[in-house]
């Protein structure tokens, strides 16, 4: 059992020199991998038309954000109110800067804080606003709840360890 104990940390032990920096690298290169594209392509549906739809979202992203809000005024936008509107704003800028900070590695840790918090709306929206399903831990088949877990695991790894040596965080000397 001794030899099998020092093979091990002699061995796997050595992993812990490379948690500084391959943690929150990985952790960043898996974000990008799985999630950037995700959140970008539903922020593209998010955005109005002409050279100013940045500023002013579309029917989708009230349709997304406040479903039941846009049945009860039959799909028609105009008819809900600023606070509407400014959470439809501040939820498409949302899908493009704070992944792309997180990509980039700016602001790793406010980043990743704002994602979670961003992937529990998220999460709140869907089940309460569209009726999805949440499902409940240790079951065999992966649900919502598992699946949001994992996102907010990948960011809580960024938060404690920041975004890794390659990154603009280190370049700026952001700790």
């Amino acid at each position: 059992m001794t030899a099998l104990i020092s093979f091990h940390n002699n061995t796997l032990g050595k992993l812990d020199l490379t948690s500084g920096w391959l943690t929150p690298t990985l952790a960043r290169l898996v974000f990008a991998a799985t999630l950037l594209i995700y959140y970008w392509n539903s922020a593209t549906t998010k955005i109005g038309s002409g050279f100013f739809g940045f500023l002013f979202p579309s029917d989708g992203a009230y349709v997304q954000i406040f479903p039941k809000a846009m049945e009860a005024v039959s799909y028609d936008s105009s008819q809900l109110g600023f606070f509407h509107w400014v959470v439809a704003l501040a939820g498409t800028w949302a899908e493009f800067l704070l992944p792309a900070l997180l990509v980039i590695g700016l602001f790793s840790r406010v980043a990743a804080l704002g994602m979670i918090a961003f992937i529990w709306v998220q999460t709140i929206v869907d089940v309460a606003g569209h009726g999805a399903q949440l499902g409940n831990f240790f079951t065999a088949a992966p649900n919502i709840l598992d699946q949001r877990t994992m996102w907010t695991f990948l960011m809580l790894v960024i938060v404690i360890n920041g975004a890794g040596p390659l990154s603009v965080d280190r370049i700026l000397g952001v700790k």
